[in-house]
């Protein structure tokens, strides 16, 4: 479906043109009016309903799928940039409760809770006026009100391939009841390669299989990127030559057959293989590719006390446009979103550095969620594959 667009997009069209810049009004344009999720981010269980009876009616206008965020868990982000949310447990089952009335019989994808399970309270600090029990009961429940609508698909945050390790990811999602979802999402809102969030979302699924039906409980034996324990047997005498495991990097495409131990895959794969037998994995996902053609930002070490390279991050472009089961053989990756609207800021940014400006644009960013004309334009310009001829 596509929403109404961000008025910063429509108001950055117009000025465009108005300097004739026509080229880039167009990518502009075609990137607001790309497939999108709508965010409902507060309010009462009434105007959440009403927001989503509003997307819903918008998307079967169009003939389209809905595609929802419901973003509203107590404690958000850790009380950071994006800060908000509902007071209590009991006021946000409230909300839930209004979004899912809100979407009735209607087909609709739900994103539950961005960083609901990237950030639990435990790791927001001491003194945090949650825990993470609240967090897994939240979750629990919304899954549950959710699911009881017949045709919403809802999907557990499952962060990315520079986040929580495989096993960690995995056991943080049965906790917070995802056997009773559709599966789990990645990338929201960041930059990871889209073929490494394949690799990855499908290990977790292999983990929760693991974890769960061969040996329940033993989420810490699930391979993950940070050790890859050297390259399949067959692969010692090629290129790779003898090496015992390395971290996975995110600043490059993983694969079984790379002949970088830092991209190499085969090892991985082999144990999963080795651990499921004839275990299959079954919970499916999705990855957020809006903002991810050109990978994850690699600054240079040193520069900043605190890079922030998920906020705001220079010379990224657009990714893979919304699509449903695009990755032939792997069942598993139910869709391509757009989930994050690109265009709109990640937060105020400095870096580390005193502020107010962001030092690698050059300027105060807008504030979480608000219209970034600068990035919208280069993200447009560096679409990977490109949004116009």
């Amino acid at each position: 479906m596509v929403p109404t667009p961000d008025t910063g997009a429509v108001q950055q069209v117009a000025d465009l043109v108005a300097r004739g810049k026509l080229h880039d009004a167009a990518l502009i344009g075609k990137m607001a009016l790309t497939p999108q999720a709508v965010w409902v981010t507060k309010g009462s269980p009434k105007d959440a309903r009403k927001a989503v009876q509003k997307a819903i009616a918008r998307a079967d206008a169009q003939h389209a799928v809905a595609v929802l965020v419901a973003y509203n868990i107590p404690g958000r982000d850790c009380g950071g940039l994006s800060a908000g949310g509902a007071q209590t447990p009991a006021e946000y089952e409230s909300w839930i409760s209004g979004f899912a009335d809100g979407i009735g019989p209607h087909k609709a994808v739900v994103i539950l809770e961005p960083d609901g399970l990237g950030l639990l309270p435990s790791n927001c600090g001491s003194g945090f006026p949650f825990s993470d029990g609240d967090r897994y009961a939240e979750l629990n429940f919304a899954v549950d009100a959710l699911e009881a609508k017949p045709n919403a698909i809802v999907y557990l945050d499952a962060t990315h391939t520079g986040w929580l390790n495989v096993g960690d990811a995995s056991q943080r999602l049965v906790n917070a009841g995802v056997q009773r979802a559709q599966g789990f999402f990645l990338n929201l809102s960041n930059y990871q390669f889209t073929p490494n969030l394949v690799q990855y979302g499908t290990w977790i699924s292999k983990c929760i299989a693991y974890a769960t039906t061969v040996t329940p409980g033993d989420f810490g034996s699930c391979p993950n990127q940070y050790w890859n324990g050297g390259p399949h047997p067959a692969l010692i005498a090629d290129l790779l030559g003898e090496w015992t495991g390395v971290a996975l990097s995110t600043y490059g495409v993983w694969s079984d057959s790379s002949t970088t131990p830092e991209l190499n895959t085969s090892g991985i794969n082999l144990r999963y293989a080795n651990m499921l037998g004839t275990t299959a994995p079954t919970a499916r996902f999705v990855v957020d590719t809006s903002r991810n053609g050109a990978g994850p930002w690699q600054f240079t070490p040193g520069t900043y006390t605190d890079p922030q390279d998920w906020c705001n991050p220079p010379g990224r472009g657009l990714g893979m446009p919304p699509v449903a089961r695009p990755v032939a053989g792997n069942p598993l990756v139910d869709a391509y979103l757009w989930v994050k609207i690109p265009g709109e800021s990640d937060g105020q940014c400095t870096r580390g550095t005193a502020g107010p400006a962001d030092p690698e644009w050059g300027l105060t960013d807008p504030a979480a969620g608000e219209w970034f004309p600068q990035q919208a334009l280069q993200l447009a310009q560096l679409a990977s594959p490109a949004l116009l001829p």
